[in-house]
């Protein structure tokens, strides 16, 4: 049996925790920053988790994660 391949955006995008659950990095930080806030630029900085209702298909995207 051939192995599974991992989606090549994927592991370029999550990082899975020792504890399980899968680091993303925040969305909307890329461009057009004028217009938003500094308080929501500060917000945005940083990871957290991917929701536990995306989680599922995640780790599918992640094999051998």
């Amino acid at each position: 049996m051939p192995k599974m391949k991992t989606k090549s955006g994927a592991k370029k995008r999550f990082r899975v925790r020792a504890n399980g659950s899968i680091k993303r990095s925040q969305a909307f930080k890329r461009h057009i920053l004028t217009k938003k806030s500094t308080k929501n630029k500060r917000q945005l900085r940083g990871s957290t988790c991917v929701h536990s209702t995306n989680a599922d298909s995640v780790r599918a995207m992640l094999p051998y994660a």
